[in-house]
């Protein structure tokens, strides 16, 4: 079992009671584990910052396959960056609309810069990002 430390933190009323309620909206226990996550977040956050650290992460996109050539144009930059993308995931969600995950391994600013490009594409409805580093 890991060693605990355990330390005093002064807070002034009105902003715990504003954390004592996000932390019963998030249905932690008590205030230590909803302390020690905000801490990992933001650890975490500070580390995908830097451009050359390792993550993990996936891309989400919706996007109309009828859109011009765009379907053929994910495939190329899928195919370009085969060391970056583990695996993908496609789901029909009706006719025109599809959602897609990549799910993505690399240096940040290489994982950005993908993210980046596929957003930009013409046909892309809505893609969004979420990395982490690969051992927290």
């Amino acid at each position: 079992m890991e060693k605990i430390t355990r330390f005093g933190v002064s807070i002034e009323p009105d902003l715990l009671e504003k954390f004592d309620r996000m932390m019963k909206k998030k249905r932690y226990t008590n205030r230590s584990e909803a302390i020690r996550d905000i801490i990992r977040e933001h650890l975490i956050s500070e580390h995908v910052k830097n451009p050359s650290a390792e993550v993990i992460g996936t891309l989400t996109m919706i996007y109309d396959h009828h859109t011009g050539p765009l379907v053929d144009r994910l495939l190329e930059i899928q195919h370009d960056h085969y060391q970056e993308i583990l695996t993908t995931t496609h789901i029909h969600i009706d006719h025109n609309t599809c959602l897609e995950v990549l799910v993505l391994s690399g240096k940040a600013q290489n994982i950005q810069k993908l993210a980046d490009t596929i957003k930009a594409l013409k046909g892309i409805k809505h893609g969004e990002l979420v990395i982490t580093q690969r051992s927290p």
